[in-house]
């Protein structure tokens, strides 16, 4: 019976996550399998993988066949480069300690890759929100000046009024006075 490597669905609708599972090349997608490597989520940023390496290097090596999407997980884990060193140990191109080294070194490489770019998304983040955060301010400072401007006028408008009041009061006062005496 041919195998396959391939995804399993789970999750609910528009959220899906998946089982990575190796199964029957005749089974169906969300069937029986023979055993599950690993689980792949899409839904976070970068996308969370799970694998278990050594049995997803097995399989590979016994023959069974990823699809595409599990064949560029398992390329971006590693297990495809790995697989390829041992097959030039069994040839003889070098030794397994060399073939350990060239992986290692690989896998460095690959890891600080990923963290830079998580490094640069951060960046981007952190500069996106300074940004909006300079631009609030000075909607903000805006805002206060045309408040700060209304009440002046208000208080200006208030101060003319009380001033036209106070002409008409002595003037009113002296009518008095004089209707008094």
């Amino acid at each position: 019976m041919a195998t396959k490597i391939r995804l399993q669905r789970h999750g609910r609708k528009n959220y899906a996550f998946y089982q990575i599972v190796v199964a029957g090349s005749r089974a169906p997608r969300d069937g029986k399998f023979i055993e599950r490597i690993g689980s792949y989520n899409p839904n976070t940023n970068p996308a969370t993988i799970d694998l278990n390496f050594e049995r997803a290097l097995y399989w590979l090596q016994v023959g069974a066949q990823p699809t595409d999407t599990t064949r560029n997980i398992l390329s971006r884990e590693g297990v495809y480069m790995k697989k390829h060193l041992l097959e030039g140990v069994k040839k003889g191109a070098f030794d397994e300690a060399t073939a350990e080294a060239k992986f290692q070194a690989w896998l460095k490489d690959k890891q600080a890759s990923v963290q830079s770019i998580k490094e640069k998304e951060n960046a981007a983040a952190q500069a996106a929100e300074k940004a909006r955060l300079e631009a609030e301010k000075e909607a903000n400072k805006a805002k206060a000046e045309q408040v700060a401007k209304k009440k002046a006028e208000e208080a200006a408008a208030q101060a003319e009024a009380a001033a036209e009041g106070m002409e008409e009061a002595p003037a009113a006062a002296e009518e008095t006075t004089e209707s008094a005496e």
